[in-house]
């Protein structure tokens, strides 16, 4: 019997590579979407790798969405064995130049919408003592960094909900719990966050502070972007991405958290030096609580 595995923001990138490649190892897959409009690139890379899946509409931002495709899935499947919390976006705005719905649109989606979709699935995974949930984050979720205040904070938010999971539901449930944490991935969406404030008016003000230091900021993310030596060693293609997250999947013990290359590993290295994978830290916790 297949394992039935649920990705969300599976139209393009990490979530498209990731549906392609879980389907090419026999897995039952649910691409999910909040557009399925947006399903050509998907359709097109299956068909490519002669591999079958399944689309499925989902809106991470939209809890009625969140539980009408998990109950058509389970209607359809009896089980979800593996879900992917896949969806999210990129953002760089200095922090006096965010508005409240940048903040309020952001945290929805890179963080409420991973606890919606964790929230819809874990019943089902509890009443079959056994699954596996995978939260894609980031090392902007262990390490802030300049004019990504709020986008870290959404991060951080994801690693605290998932460590805070994870001290519950391996041991008491039978449902494993990992973090995946990227450096940079070649999908378009680093460029177009660092990109995103270019019309923004303060960029232009000469004397702005902040403006100043944005511009400095700009100018080494295009400089990392264009020498092909940086950017060999700073990204990764979702596909290479997809491997490690198959890897962590297929691991009978697997780790609570995993950077996906040198250099996140590199940039993280003083936050995770004592406890790589995370496992030392949880066991402390559930020694100490439970």
């Amino acid at each position: 019997m297949k394992k039935v595995a649920v990705i969300t923001g599976a139209s393009a990138g990490l979530g498209l590579a990731t549906s392609i490649l879980l389907a090419k190892h026999g897995y039952q897959v649910y691409a999910t979407m909040r557009n399925l409009e947006r399903k050509a690139a998907l359709l097109h890379a299956a068909e490519a790798t002669q591999v079958t899946v399944q689309l499925q509409q989902l809106d991470v931002s939209d809890p009625t969405s969140i539980m009408q495709a998990i109950d058509i899935i389970i209607a359809k499947e009896g089980r979800i064995n593996i879900l992917i919390n896949n969806a999210g976006a990129g953002f760089a705005k200095g922090i006096e130049q965010v508005t409240e719905a940048d903040m309020q649109w952001l945290t929805d989606l890179n963080y409420f919408g991973v606890v919606r979709c964790c929230k819809a699935v874990l019943p089902h995974m509890r009443k079959q003592k056994s699954g596996h949930i995978i939260n894609i984050t980031s090392v902007g979720g262990l390490v802030g960094q300049p004019f990504s205040e709020i986008y870290c904070a959404s991060k951080f938010a994801v690693e605290g909900f998932t460590e805070s999971l994870a001290s519950i539901m391996p041991t008491f449930f039978g449902i494993n719990i990992s973090l995946i944490e990227p450096g940079g991935i070649d999908t378009g969406l680093a460029k177009s966050a660092a990109m995103s404030t270019l019309d923004s008016s303060w960029l232009l003000d000469e004397d702005d502070e902040y403006a100043l230091l944005f511009r400095r900021y700009l100018k080494r993310f295009k400089k990392r972007g264009q020498s092909k030596a940086d950017a060999a060693i700073s990204q990764q293609t979702p596909q290479e991405v997809a491997e490690v997250i198959l890897a962590v999947i297929n691991q009978d013990d697997p780790p609570l958290r995993i950077r996906t290359s040198e250099w996140a590993e590199d940039i993280c290295r003083f936050k995770t030096a004592a406890d790589p994978d995370g496992k030392q830290q949880l066991a402390d916790v559930v020694k100490r609580y439970l």
